[in-house]
């Protein structure tokens, strides 16, 4: 858990770096979120996930991101795994307050001394309140093999830049 932390303390510091580099069409933001999913499969597991991260644009509505996140199962706080992702993502309508996105990249599920690669995709809509807060709605799948079941979550965050 203490290494989960480190990793989201250290993407925002990343992200806030990142942000007094961007110019005024605000290229690059940082967001926080929580959510609640399950998992498919024999068996359904209701789960949550908490995590952060950020993501930056480098032609047009073209960018990636990254996000540290802890995902686990809502009677077993304790017994969950940390998820590293890595995506390419599009922003539609991105002079909007209202913007629309999908997004897709690599996974890292990790436990322990564990580890376990996967893929994610995904999609959403970021409201941008005011000029510098929006409100971040994301539904994300991660799947890390095929014996193993999808992750699925719908997410409620907040955006900043």
């Amino acid at each position: 858990m203490r290494k989960i932390i480190v990793a989201v303390a250290l993407l925002m510091a990343v992200q806030g770096v990142a942000l007094a580099q961007t110019p005024a069409d605000r290229r690059a933001w940082g967001y926080v979120f929580g959510g609640a999913g399950g998992a498919s499969g024999s068996g359904s597991t209701a789960l949550f996930q908490v995590g952060g991260g950020g993501e930056g644009l480098f032609y047009k509505g073209l960018g990636m991101g990254a996000e540290v996140s802890y995902v686990a199962p809502f009677r077993e706080g304790g017994d969950g795994l940390g998820i590293f992702s890595t995506d390419i993502v599009y922003h539609f309508n991105r002079s909007s307050k209202l913007v629309p996105f999908v997004n897709g990249g690599y996974s890292l599920g990790f436990r322990n001394r564990a580890r376990s690669h996967g893929g994610n995709f995904g999609g959403g809509v970021q409201y941008w309140m005011k000029d510098h807060v929006g409100l971040r709605l994301e539904f994300r799948d991660h799947g890390f093999s095929s014996d193993s079941p999808h992750l699925y979550e719908f997410r409620v965050g907040l955006s900043f830049r």
